[in-house]
């Protein structure tokens, strides 16, 4: 009888390292397999966004220059102000100068 007991312990042992890998491939946070998988980052290319150098500092213009770089996100740097130094590559910042012009554009 306890061969028999020892077969079944291995037996659902065996099922439940099955079951805990059948959601290998979903994504992270997911249990349901086909749910949506993350969005692979926006990474920032200040190439295209040159263009927008000697331009007024305005939401409309700051907002295209975030869509031709490809950024996901952009900032507008003041002269003296404190800003976070890690770099991140899905941000575009437009530096101006104290009339609001943008004088440089790059990412991180």
């Amino acid at each position: 009888m306890s061969l028999r007991i020892a077969s079944l312990s291995v037996s659902a042992i065996a099922l439940l390292t099955l079951a805990g890998c059948g959601n290998m491939n979903a994504p992270w946070g997911s249990s349901r397999p086909g749910a949506a998988r993350p969005q692979a980052p926006q990474i920032c290319n200040a190439q295209p966004a040159q263009a927008f150098i000697g331009r007024t500092n305005t939401a409309q213009n700051l907002e295209q220059a975030r869509q031709r770089s490809g950024a996901a996100m952009a900032r507008v740097l003041h002269p003296g102000q404190i800003t976070t130094r890690e770099f991140n590559a899905e941000r575009l910042n437009l530096e101006v100068d104290a009339t609001g012009r943008i004088i440089a554009v790059r990412c991180g």
